[in-house]
């Protein structure tokens, strides 16, 4: 599967956080392309469907061939006849709430939720389908239902691969022992901060055959800081104050070594033989050209040692 060092995840031009215009989420997917990014993940989850829409318009301006994209399943979009004209920032977009998400893993809600995303991307097809987040409604059945179906639309020849991305490690490691999908998202739980994957789900992964692609690495936002705080973003939510002192430690190793703490963070997960992409976020154009020319410069290699001699980081690598 053909993915570049950075995959642009488009839950920001689906109004994470913030409402951006057409016009803003367009430049932003445009700093993307022009800075090298050639692989997009989108969801119907994001912005209730407006990610994809965004991502496709822009998508359907270059050469289909050029570039690689993925969604995923697992959430069909349905109109929420209760809907109080108010936005979803129970799930942090800021988009109306005229339609409401439902879970259907089962194989014809695969392939429907498939179809709609074709149309709301306006694209013949994708490269990469993604069962999103079983563990928030039943991973049995994703396991029983979801990734079968998922294994029939590759095998037809529909997609290229197929995956899993989850935020837990029973998830991941679950779905990877299944030996019937290529690829897993793993979001949080393989970063410069945490490392839980790599003692269960890499191994599953090694067993199987399977690819990692590494979501979330800078946790929400803590370590995209140059210097982490309190009030950082971290998993959504506020900073545990052992997940600050840890993030800490390293940033003063950073420091000593002459490199920010968001480029050793995308060094760190980038450089382990499992990972195949990695996959960051940007509401901005100026931070996408960033964390491109972030994964570009070096970093030494001593600071490696450096952090498993200090045991901030699970060993790993070249």
């Amino acid at each position: 599967m053909p993915f570049g060092d950075l995959t642009y995840g488009a839950a920001n031009v689906g109004n994470l956080f913030r409402a951006l215009t057409d016009d803003e989420a367009f430049a932003v997917l445009d700093a993307a392309w022009e800075a090298g990014v050639r692989s997009f993940d989108t969801a119907p989850h994001y912005g209730l469907g407006l990610s994809e829409r965004r991502l496709g318009a822009f998508l359907r301006t270059k050469p289909r061939d050029s570039f690689v994209v993925s969604t995923k399943v697992g959430r069909l979009l349905r109109p929420d006849p209760e809907g109080d004209g108010g936005l979803d920032l129970d799930n942090d977009f800021h988009v109306p709430t005229d339609l409401r998400r439902e879970w259907d893993l089962s194989g014809d809600g695969i392939r429907r939720s498939v179809a709609e995303s074709l149309d709301r991307l306006g694209l013949d097809r994708v490269d990469v389908l993604y069962l999103h987040d079983p563990e928030r409604h039943s991973l049995r059945e994703g396991l029983d239902s979801a990734i079968p179906a998922l294994a029939g639309l590759r095998d037809e020849g529909a997609v290229t691969a197929v995956g899993v991305g989850a935020m837990t490690t029973e998830a991941l490691t679950a779905s990877a022992e299944t030996g019937a999908i290529d690829l897993l998202m793993v979001a949080g739980r393989f970063t410069l901060a945490e490392q839980p994957a790599a003692s269960d789900v890499f191994p599953a992964c090694e067993r199987n055959g399977v690819g990692v692609v590494a979501a979330s690495v800078f946790n929400s936002g803590l370590l995209a800081q140059e210097n982490p705080s309190r009030d950082g973003r971290y998993e959504y939510g506020s900073v545990p104050s052992d997940v600050l002192e840890r993030v800490t430690a390293i940033a003063a190793v950073c420091a000593e070594f002459g490199v920010s703490l968001p480029q050793v963070a995308l060094h760190f997960v980038h450089r382990h033989p499992l990972v195949r992409a990695v996959v960051v976020g940007a509401s901005r154009p100026q931070q996408i050209r960033q964390n491109a020319e972030r994964i570009l410069a070096p970093v030494p290699d001593g600071l490696w040692a450096r952090l498993e001699e200090d045991g901030l980081v699970f060993p790993h690598g070249p």
